[in-house]
Order: C-alpha cells, then sequence, then structure tokens
C-alpha cells in the first residue's frame, strides 16, 4: 500500500509540475487536465488508507517496526507535492493578475474568464484532497497507534492533528467569506427593489 501510494503521490506532483509549465506558457486547458488528474491521484491515495483499517491495532506494530523513522508527512511523494504546490499558485495569480483581476472579481464575472475560473476551481480541489488526505491521514493513524503517543517520526500523533488545517491556496477557501459578504450586501439592495428580498 505505501509502494502504490508513493507511485500515485508522484504522478500527482509530476502531473501538477508539468501543469505550472503549461501555464508559464499561457496555455491553460493543457494544464486543468494534468490538475484533474493530480487530484484524482490524491483521490485514490486517500481511498487506500482504508487498507491500513483492516488491520488490527497489534499486527500493525509489526509493520511499524520496520517502517522506522518514516512517516505519511515526510513521504518523498508528498514532499514533492508541497515544493510543487506553491510554483502552481504563483503560475495561477500571473495569469490572474495579467487581467488585472483580483479572486474575488475572477469568481464575480467567471463567465468572461471561463478558462481562469476553472483554473481557480482546479486548484482550489487539489487543495481540498491534500486536505482531506491530511485529516485522514490523522484518523487512520489514531485509530492504528492511537492519538496521544510518539508517532514514527518522534512526533507526537496530536501534532498531526494541528496540521490539518495547513491550506496550499488559503485564498481560494477565503474568497468564499468574501463573495458571501457581496452577496449579501447585493441582498440589501435588491431588498428596496420591487420582486426581489421576497
Amino acid at each position: 500500500m505505501h509502494q502504490s501510494s508513493e507511485l500515485w503521490l508522484k504522478l500527482a506532483w509530476t502531473e501538477a509540475e508539468a501543469a505550472t509549465e503549461h501555464l508559464r506558457g499561457g496555455k491553460v486547458a493543457p494544464a486543468l487536465r494534468l490538475l484533474r488528474r493530480s487530484s484524482l491521484c490524491l483521490r485514490l491515495v486517500t481511498e487506500q488508507l482504508d487498507m491500513l483499517e483492516q488491520m488490527s491495532p497489534w499486527e500493525y506494530q509489526e509493520v511499524r517496526r520496520v517502517l522506522g523513522h518514516g512517516s505519511g508527512f515526510d513521504s518523498p511523494g508528498w514532499r514533492e507535492l508541497r515544493r510543487v504546490a506553491p510554483p502552481l499558485g504563483d503560475a495561477f495569480h500571473e495569469l490572474r493578475r495579467g487581467e488585472d483581476l483580483s479572486v474575488a472579481d475572477l469568481y464575480v464575472r467567471g463567465r468572461e474568464y471561463e478558462e481562469l475560473y476553472q483554473l481557480a476551481e482546479q486548484l482550489a480541489d487539489l487543495d481540498e484532497r491534500a486536505s482531506v488526505w491530511r485529516v485522514r491521514h490523522f484518523q487512520v493513524v489514531s485509530r492504528i497507534i492511537g492519538d496521544r503517543v510518539i508517532g514514527t517520526q518522534g512526533t507526537p500523533v496530536e501534532v498531526l492533528g494541528r496540521l490539518i488545517h495547513r491550506r496550499f491556496y488559503p485564498e481560494l477557501l477565503e474568497v468564499r467569506n468574501e463573495l458571501t459578504a457581496l452577496s449579501k450586501a447585493s441582498e440589501g439592495d435588491e431588498a428596496d427593489v420591487p420582486g426581489h428580498g421576497r
């Protein structure tokens, strides 16, 4: 399971890195296809964690002894994904700024900038998949070895719980709050217009 996870993670980060190169060349469509594949890899890696829960906690102790200091957050694939995520976000923001759009503007005027909108949503999807993996990883570790023990890397398991809130692209999550506030503000304006606000 660990070996196949590393293969999926390798595909995830190499596709994200290739997508970044497409974006730097101004080509959004091929980047979108690669990012969909990258997100799917993260989904598959997350689903594979279910296999670990089919072992008893005592049986897993035998596996744990041969893991050494390895941990899920320290896997080569996960480390590489964290490395390629920031340049991918930078390439997206460079394209967005090239159109003189804030993140909120892009969502409000998405129909005019369909490819950029789809790109923002694909980055949000990749970020969400990574976040779901973090949560699921924490849950599996807690279920198998406990939530108040020291992990294989020498880090207390509860530290994993604090890491689950990290995001690659927090601005793509935060913009939802901004859009909701904009919508509420416009509802107030529409309440004065006949036929609105009912």
